[in-house]
């Protein structure tokens, strides 16, 4: 568990399935990220994160508010997925609910997750993606001093040939020197 500020940055938990599912049935949120999951699809994801977490060390973490202990997303790093240009590198990803946008959660979270990748898991770069039209995570990105590979665009294996959604972008940012 990662304290902030205002969050709690902590590992995933049976009883998250439901608040995940939930922020993912929003359409706003999963704009850019792809279908809604299913109940048991997102019982999958908390399993998947559990497992990670276990043999990496870190995952996007479920996000908490401390001043009233609500999930309201997840934020860290995980490796790449698979068939993508950053398969197995680590990379940074945020996804948090609507009602929770605009208010800097997302940055004071990723914020803490570069910090403890570099003091506490020795990365030397972290990697982010997005599609091109996600504005938002773009500055967060580039507010976090990521920048972007201009020859890292590719197309995401999860999304069909014709999805808009299909073409990513790439960012990264190298470990400070001063870590």
């Amino acid at each position: 568990m990662i304290e902030t500020r205002r969050l709690i940055l902590r590992g995933w938990r049976e009883d998250d399935v439901a608040a995940h599912h939930a922020m993912c049935a929003d359409p706003a949120v999963m704009a850019y990220l792809g279908a809604s999951p299913s109940l048991a699809e997102s019982a999958d994801v908390v399993a998947r994160q559990q497992k990670i977490h276990a043999d990496y060390g870190s995952c996007f973490w479920v996000l908490e508010r401390r001043d009233t202990g609500a999930f309201i997303g997840s934020c860290g790093i995980k490796p790449g997925p698979i068939g993508t240009p950053i398969e197995g590198e680590p990379e940074i990803g945020w996804s948090l609910l609507q009602t929770e946008w605009g208010r800097g959660y997302a940055r004071e979270a990723a914020e803490t997750a570069l910090d403890r990748g570099w003091r506490e898991l020795s990365l030397m770069t972290i990697w982010a993606m997005t599609v091109p039209a996600n504005q938002p995570s773009r500055a967060l990105m580039e507010r976090l001093r990521m920048t972007r590979v201009i020859d890292g665009d590719f197309d995401h294996p999860k999304f069909a040939d014709d999805d808009p959604r299909r073409r990513h972008i790439l960012y990264r940012i190298d470990r400070p020197a001063h870590v």
